[in-house]
């Protein structure tokens, strides 16, 4: 799967979604950590593609729960006044 297929692909996904996503990639990372270190690993740029899909979900969460934090058009009316 392309970059972008797989970023579009977690971009349509809820908080949820993603939180479970988050926990298959981390025990797919420790599998292969386990693999690395009984030297049973034998396609090593899997490591590395699982810890930036890592990086990409943890990324969209911090995104979505910052969008979720700002409430449009409420900031400005506060300060007046």
């Amino acid at each position: 799967m392309k970059r972008t297929e797989t970023k579009n692909a977690l971009a349509g996904k809820n908080a949820a979604e993603l939180q479970t996503e988050l926990e298959a990639l981390l025990k797919e990372q420790f599998g292969l950590r386990m693999q690395r270190a009984t030297q049973q690993l034998t396609n090593t740029s899997k490591l590395k593609d699982v810890r930036r899909g890592i990086a990409r979900v943890r990324t969209l969460m911090g995104q979505k729960a910052a969008a979720a934090r700002v409430v449009p058009g409420k900031d400005k009316e506060g300060a007046m006044g």
